[in-house]
């Protein structure tokens, strides 16, 4: 299969899986990365790349979204602009270790407060976290989502449950209707500091929006408890990754400030490390022949 045959079934799969779940990104960025294109820019690429997705997957659910009260409905609109505006310029002048060490907590909370949606809606509800009404709490999910795209259906997800909806065909066409302002704002951006690479966005913006679409009615479809499972799943996967991604770069920057502290004693560890492997060597040859004596 060729780079573009790779990328355009990535950004497929990702419209489908964000339109059900969320986490396409975790498709769309490593397809980027494998052909070739810098970590940073396929960061921006891919938040582009999928957009259109999350209008298709809207357009799907157009009649749900139609039924959500107006007035709240513009409210969040406001809320999600200017949060996703924010949260595209905190990524640009993030460093990678703040990147890394942030995100996979962010995953963590709303896969646990989806998963946990009850207990949660109910601590919300004490807190006025949980009411549809609380600037706070959309322009906190939109400033996450125009930093970091991936696991924003999650956290979406999360927050409409705190808000108390259960109607997941409503939350799903709600979620890719933020989604879509979030990332048309994070595109803006992107695109003005320079960061996409348009040919490979604008092939696997096409696929993304032809999945997105195609995603809708297979959600519809599915049964809410495995739609649920789907959900808890993406998330918890996702946090993992990230989880032992950051602990990596975590390293990083500790050996290479102490390498020179640190030659001697890592030639040390190897030098023993061989020796002590030799040595077991010896002796299981020494047992192996005794045995056979």
């Amino acid at each position: 299969m060729s780079d573009y045959g790779l990328l355009a079934c990535a950004a497929f799969f990702a419209g489908v899986l964000n339109t059900i779940a969320g986490g396409g990104t975790f498709l769309t960025l490593p397809a980027l990365v494998f052909t070739g294109v810098p970590l940073v820019t396929a960061n921006a690429t891919s938040a582009v790349a999928v957009s259109p997705g999350y209008l298709g997957g809207a357009a799907g659910f157009r009649r749900e979204i139609s039924a959500y009260p107006r007035r709240q409905l513009l409210k969040i609109v406001g809320a999600t602009l200017f949060g996703g505006l924010v949260g595209s310029l905190l990524l640009l002048v993030s460093s990678n270790e703040a990147f890394s060490f942030v995100v996979p907590f962010l995953l963590l909370i709303a896969t646990t407060a989806f998963a946990f949606a009850e207990p949660v809606q109910k601590w919300a509800q004490r807190h006025r976290f949980a009411k549809a009404d609380n600037m706070a709490s959309r322009i906190v999910v939109a400033i996450y989502g125009g930093y970091f795209n991936g696991g924003l259906g999650i956290a979406l997800l999360a927050l409409f449950a705190c808000w108390g909806m259960r109607d997941l065909d409503q939350m799903n066409g709600l979620k890719n209707a933020i989604s879509l302002l979030i990332s048309g704002t994070s595109v803006a951006t992107f695109a003005l500091a320079g960061l996409v690479a348009w040919p490979q966005a604008l092939m696997m913006m096409a696929a993304a929006t032809i999945g997105g679409y195609a995603g809708a009615p297979l959600a519809r479809r599915l049964p809410t408890a495995l739609v649920r499972a789907v959900i808890i799943s993406v998330g918890t996967a996702m946090s993992l990754i990230f989880f032992r991604k950051a602990s990596e770069l975590a390293a990083i920057p500790t050996f290479l400030h102490k390498a020179g502290e640190r030659k001697t004693s890592l030639a040390l560890s190897w030098l023993f490390s061989r020796t002590a492997h030799t040595a077991n060597s010896k002796l299981s040859g020494r047992a192996r022949r005794q045995a056979a004596l």
